[in-house]
């Protein structure tokens, strides 16, 4: 800017996320486990992501599995924020009860996507106290992998787009796979792997050996995803592949 004689720039406020876990099984960072019950790593791993696109984050914690509290509390987090972020419970469970609640005071646009690791996903529009205060809203599953995954190719366009800025299109890199895969027809998958070199010095993709969408270590053990299209059925060892790595997706 001072290169170009500028001494005022154009700019947007941030973007507002009000982010929530939902489940009856989640349990704070530091408290005791109880039986059957799991530690909430979806709000620090999405609240990271968010704070690194320049989005100002709001924790409002963990919302029990309660449609009499899930839906006022989406409605008033609406009010004072751009997105309403939630992981968890928009499945098909019995207790799976945030898109009755959004149902309930605001408005679904959709619901499911042919992704994997991801496919219960919701977006929708939540009102405010005035149609100035709308706020979007979108539901991620509540399996960390999934809820990374859909992160990246649902909520980071978004929250680009809310600010103001067009989100780059996401360019694979051709690498060769190391590994066998089948899939189905009609469904784009996301497989985790980590990058070596072959004998010749070509770059190979190795998949992850677990595939588990609640795997942690999948993510953290690897490099980036192998991205298969939709028209995909397999792929063979040697076949040429795309591979997104993880830093491309998280800034």
């Amino acid at each position: 800017a001072a290169a170009l004689g500028l001494t005022a720039l154009p700019v947007r406020r941030r973007i507002r996320v009000a982010l929530f876990s939902t489940g009856d099984e989640l349990i704070e960072p530091g408290q005791p486990l109880a039986r059957a019950a799991l530690y909430d790593a979806n709000r620090t791993l999405l609240g990271g992501m968010i704070a690194a696109l320049g989005a100002i984050v709001t924790d409002l914690g963990i919302l029990p599995d309660d449609p009499a509290i899930l839906a006022p509390a989406l409605r008033d987090a609406a009010g004072g924020h751009d997105l309403v972020l939630t992981s968890g419970g928009v499945s098909t469970g019995e207790a799976d009860h945030v898109r009755d609640a959004v149902e309930a005071v605001g408005k679904l646009v959709f619901w499911r996507v042919a992704i994997k690791p991801g496919r219960p996903v919701a977006m929708g529009v939540i009102p405010g106290a005035s149609a100035e205060s709308s706020a979007a809203f979108v539901g991620l599953p509540g399996n960390p992998v999934a809820a990374f995954v859909t992160f990246v190719r649902v909520v980071r366009p978004l929250i680009m787009r809310l600010a103001g800025a067009d989100a780059p299109a996401l360019v694979p890199l051709p690498v060769r796979a190391g590994f066998a895969y089948r899939k189905k027809l009609g469904r784009r998958e996301y497989v985790r792997v980590t990058l070596t070199r072959d004998a010749d010095g070509a770059i190979v993709a190795v998949k992850h050996r677990q595939e588990g969408a609640g795997v942690l270590t999948s993510l953290t053990e690897t490099g980036g995803l192998v991205e298969l299209p939709e028209n995909a059925t397999t792929v063979e060892p040697g076949s040429t592949v795309g591979f997104l790595p993880y830093a491309s997706l998280v800034s």
